[in-house]
């Protein structure tokens, strides 16, 4: 299944995109694509419903992140041996794990605002995890078990923030208002066969900046999962967003290359749909 928010920020309904690729609303079934929606039992539930029954949803809405209110939005550094090569990082022995700020959330077609005063805000697509089932201390071999599905995440950075800002603080450059496009849907996990076999991508402006593919992970999915459930408990519609190839913008080599305003960034994994953003001046929030 493929599984959508829809609708303005903050007031999304649930949907689901049918066979022919016809946004269906899906909200006499379920409140919203949450913890409670993406438990198994639940899944098992809307799997059997036709979607030619739900309505047609009629134009072309916003899609709003993929997923509502996640208790953790977990992210893994330098999981990828070209990018940790490319930022001249050594190659880690175990996953690195910080965290992206909740409030960072934003729907997979949404404007990326500049913070204030930023210089190298840069891209990064990579693949997102949603955990469907309580998670604690799980063993490798049964960590898939927990999965509820996966989507697309730009794990956009400020990198004068993530590296000089009294010191290497990587949640300050990550979790920046609007640095967490998740979408433009949720793909079941059913319907993703391999996982570790996945092609990837990413331009700005039109100009191929990042191709890759999820077989070259350091720590696959079943890994990470089995790593983080160790530290804290994962909890259904939790995401882990699991690290990116390279290609990043602080790689570019002779002169690195950061977005500006008026930039246009495109991305998307097989299987799992593109997003398109925008990027923006900072503006204050009301």
């Amino acid at each position: 299944m493929k599984l959508v928010r829809f609708g303005p920020p903050g007031r999304e309904k649930p949907g689901m995109i049918d066979a022919e690729g016809q946004l269906r609303d899906l909200s006499r079934k379920v409140k919203d694509i949450d913890a409670v929606s993406l438990a198994p039992t639940e899944l098992a539930r809307l799997r059997k419903v036709d979607p030619r029954r739900l309505p047609a949803v009629k134009g072309r809405p916003r899609l709003g992140p993929c997923v509502a209110t996640p208790s953790k939005f977990v992210a893994i550094g330098l999981n990828y041996i070209d990018h940790a090569k490319e930022t001249g990082s050594p190659i880690p022995d175990n996953p690195i794990v910080f965290y992206k700020a909740e409030t960072c959330i934003v729907g997979a077609n949404d404007n990326i605002m500049l913070p204030p005063d930023s210089t190298h805000t840069d891209w990064e697509v990579e693949l997102g995890v949603v955990i469907g089932r309580t998670a604690r201390r799980v063993a490798v071999k049964d960590a898939m078990r927990y999965v509820a599905g996966y989507c697309v995440i730009n794990d956009v950075s400020e990198r004068e923030y993530q590296m000089k800002r009294n010191g290497s603080q990587w949640s300050k450059g990550k979790g920046c208002d609007t640095f967490g496009p998740i979408g433009p849907y949720l793909v079941t996990a059913d319907e993703i066969k391999d996982p570790q076999n996945l092609d990837m991508w990413l331009d700005v402006n039109g100009e191929r900046k990042q191709t890759g593919n999820t077989r070259t992970m350091i720590f696959g999915v079943d890994a990470l999962v089995a790593d983080v459930s160790s530290y804290m408990t994962l909890l259904p519609g939790d995401v882990i967003t699991t690290g990116t190839p390279p290609g990043v913008g602080m790689g570019m080599k002779p002169t690195p290359q950061f977005l500006k305003p008026g930039d246009v960034v495109t991305l998307g994994i097989q299987g799992l749909g593109e997003q398109k953003q925008r990027v923006v001046p900072f503006r204050k929030l009301r």
